[in-house]
């Protein structure tokens, strides 16, 4: 059946005081049935029984007015139309028992009348498509010459005409997403879907984050970018305040972190704000967060749930309302279990937590990021840079190979990107360059590479310790610093032999430790000495 030969039917609460005429002469129940480009065929008029007087008179007023709309007057009672679920559930019951014939009528519901709270369960009923209507708004008239019914606006709640402000919605969160990416085109599902999440976070909650990773994995930028987001969003208003926690130590970490009155034990002579304080309004991030201690703990955990702290030296509490990110390269469940971290304060953070993969393990991603580390370089340096091709593939075949760690992560990428660029001649990266680069990196991380067995071992038998079997290095090691931590030979020996002595008729175990030792020269003397 042709569009235009359905029926047009409207399905709207009496308004008990709107068209009772009693605080204007504009009656939307009748208004709505006027406008010729908007045939009403028949007004479906929902009313209480008390109010039955008023709804005939209504009925009879439209028949007068629009002879061509038939009114059907529909009784729903209900004891308080401003409770929700009695009002949902009354017209939920009423739209199953309809009967609705969308090949023959389209269906509208009238806004205008009723309380808000039935106005919300029609857009809900609407929305959810338990009764299949657009909605109609009507208005009176705004100014001198405007029909005395009015004018009508009609809202169609079918999302799937919508596409373009779908279209818009996906536009707005992929810019999200950019922003905490720094507009890095990464490639790796699972970080993107990590940032994914850590937008619908950052938008929609105030609850405090925890970013966890390695060095160089990106906790600082990407706290900073979150704080960016979050500002964008009108979320917070303050500024953002970053806090590295690895720099405060003993009664200056107080201090620091809550400020201090004048004349408080070891704080000087003037008052002092504190960063939680200057953190007001905005975002607090607490890097390496795992380094403050017990105390400080206790009182970050206070002001993240109340809002208030006690500055050193004061009485009185203040007021600094401010969302918290952590950082930490550290498991704090095993700190906690150590008794070094706070449980309530991990139980708080441990909401939304975020674990930063390594650059390692995005491999993927790296080429997108020498882009970004190409363009950061020129922005410090004043130039643009780029590879010739043989140097550039070189580089991203090394850097992408499995071999290549990147212990120090993105922050092992930048400084070797930022090298290339500062020596290239000409702005040109160079094959030899490259090859000096891989050199450097490589050099780097095996003077970093900490092996505590290979120093201790080289420091008591020097070059002899290379001559080891990787057996007795491990054996060795771990007899001499149990030796260097005993008050002697004895005492060394019942810790290092404490579950075999009892099997043995021998108890000797300072003459059982001494033969050990002079397998490869050694004595306590030395050891004790070292």
């Amino acid at each position: 059946m042709q569009g235009s030969l359905k029926k047009n039917v409207v399905i709207g609460f009496l308004g008990t005081q709107l068209d009772a005429g009693k605080k204007r002469r504009w009656r939307p129940s009748v208004a709505v049935t006027q406008h010729g480009h908007f045939p009403v065929h028949r007004l479906e008029l929902l009313h209480d029984r008390k109010f039955s007087r008023l709804a005939y008179k209504v009925k009879e007023n439209i028949e007068g007015a629009s002879p061509a709309t038939e009114v059907l007057l529909q009784e729903v009672d209900l004891n308080d139309p401003w409770d929700f679920q009695e009002v949902y559930g009354a017209l939920f019951d009423f739209a199953n028992g309809y009967g609705f014939d969308e090949e023959r009528e389209d269906y509208y519901l009238h806004l205008t009348t009723g309380t808000h709270v039935a106005q919300i369960c029609w857009f809900l009923l609407a929305e959810s498509r338990h009764v299949p209507a657009k909605l109609v708004q009507t208005s009176p008239p705004l100014q001198q010459g405007d029909p005395d019914y009015g004018s009508y606006s009609i809202v169609d709640l079918d999302l799937r005409r919508y596409d373009a402000l779908q279209q818009r919605f996906d536009l707005i969160a992929q810019e999200y997403n950019a922003l905490l990416k720094s507009g890095i085109e990464t490639r790796n599902a699972a970080f993107n879907s990590l940032i994914e999440r850590i937008e619908l976070v950052a938008s929609q909650s105030d609850a405090p984050l925890l970013l966890m990773g390695a060095t160089g994995t990106g906790k600082s930028e990407l706290a900073q970018k979150i704080y960016e987001l979050k500002l964008q969003r009108r979320r917070v208003k303050g500024r953002m305040v970053h806090v590295n926690c690895a720099t405060l130590k003993g009664e200056r970490a107080m201090s620091s972190l809550f400020g201090h009155r004048r004349g408080a034990v070891g704080t000087g002579n003037s008052d002092r704000r504190g960063l939680l304080r200057e953190a007001d309004g905005g975002v607090l991030f607490l890097d390496e967060i795992d380094e403050l201690g017990l105390d400080e703990q206790a009182m970050i955990l206070h002001a993240v749930e109340t809002g208030r702290f006690l500055p050193v030296g004061s009485d009185h509490e203040i007021t600094s309302r401010f969302q918290l990110i952590a950082g930490t390269n550290q498991n704090l469940g095993a700190l906690v279990a150590k008794g070094k971290f706070r449980p309530d304060l991990y139980a708080r953070l441990n909401l939304w937590t975020f674990a930063l993969p390594s650059l390692a393990e995005r491999r993927e991603d790296i080429e997108p990021n020498i882009e970004y580390e190409l363009n950061r370089c020129e922005t410090l340096l004043g130039t643009r840079f780029g590879f010739n091709a043989d140097a550039y593939a070189r580089y991203l075949r090394f850097a992408t190979s499995p071999a290549t760690l990147w212990p120090g992560n993105f922050r092992d990428l930048g400084a070797s990107m930022q090298r290339l660029c500062t020596l290239a001649p000409r702005a040109r990266i160079t094959l030899a360059a490259v090859e000096q680069e891989i050199e450097t990196l490589q050099a780097h991380w095996e003077s970093a590479r900490q092996d505590p067995d290979a120093e201790l071992l080289s420091s008591v038998l020097g070059e002899e310790a290379k001559l080891l079997d990787p057996f007795d290095r491990v054996q060795l090691a771990y007899v001499i610093r149990t030796c260097q931590q005993s008050p002697s030979l004895s005492a060394a020996g019942r810790s290092l032999f404490a579950a075999s002595r009892e099997s043995r008729k021998s108890k000797n175990d300072a003459d059982r430790l001494r033969k050990y030792l002079e397998k490869f020269g050694l004595s306590w003397a030395e050891i004790s000495e070292g």
